[in-house]
Parts: C-alpha cells; structure tokens; sequence
C-alpha cells in the first residue's frame, strides 16, 4: 500500500525528511558513497540509492 502525498506525516517530519533528502543530495554531488550517506544521515541505503537514481 503506497501512502498519499507527505507519507502520512506531519508538515514538521515532512519539512525534516526533505532537508535529509537535500543534504544527500549535497553529498551524492560531492561524490560520496551510497552507504556512507545512508549510515551518517541514519536511513537506509535502500532510500540513499532510491534518491540518487531521482537524482
């Protein structure tokens, strides 16, 4: 079951997971690694390598 737009959460835990997606994003720039970012941001790196194929 896939959630609605926001995932069911709050506009706070919405605005924090999208400054966690950015700053991987900042990172994959930078050229850092997949698991690096997953483990130093506290997500999985099923998600880490999700954002950066949007990427």
């Amino acid at each position: 079951m896939r959630y609605a737009q926001g995932g069911g959460l709050m506009p706070e835990e919405q605005e924090k997971r999208e400054r966690v997606r950015l700053e991987a994003v900042e990172r994959f720039a930078r050229g850092e690694r997949s698991e690096a970012v997953a483990r130093d941001l506290g997500v999985t790196a099923r998600s880490v390598r999700r954002w950066r194929r949007a990427w």
